[in-house]
């Protein structure tokens, strides 16, 4: 499946692909805070359709994952990171995703304060 996503004022839009088949809630400091409802994908499989010059980049703790914030409304529809195999992946928040029902998937929960 194609999926759109945008921050609340459209300035930073996207295009994902791949099947959503569950999400996860993680309770880490920012996630909790945030409220996301994540799904992770392969970097390659996430598309930047405009805004790259109106996201800002936030890093916390061990810095591996590129948290990126629109500088106008300070929607995180996305973040930019590693697997524990190296691999690039994109951790959307499926929230920000236009005309997806997220509603009925299993929510995986994550204990990000452990790390």
């Amino acid at each position: 499946m194609q999926y759109r996503g945008s921050c609340h004022c459209g300035k930073v839009a996207y295009d994902v692909e791949g099947d959503i088949k569950d999400v996860v809630s993680c309770n880490c400091s920012i996630c909790a805070r945030r409220g996301s409802l994540l799904w992770f994908t392969s970097r390659d499989r996430f598309e930047l359709l405009r805004g790259e010059g109106e996201l800002t980049n936030y890093t916390f703790n061990k810095h591996n994952i590129q948290h990126k914030f629109c500088k106008h409304c300070g929607v995180q529809s996305f973040a930019f990171g590693t697997d524990p195999k190296g691999n690039e992946m994109a951790a959307i928040n499926v929230r920000c995703l236009e005309n997806f029902e997220f509603e009925n998937l299993p929510v995986k929960h994550f204990n990000g304060k452990a790390l």
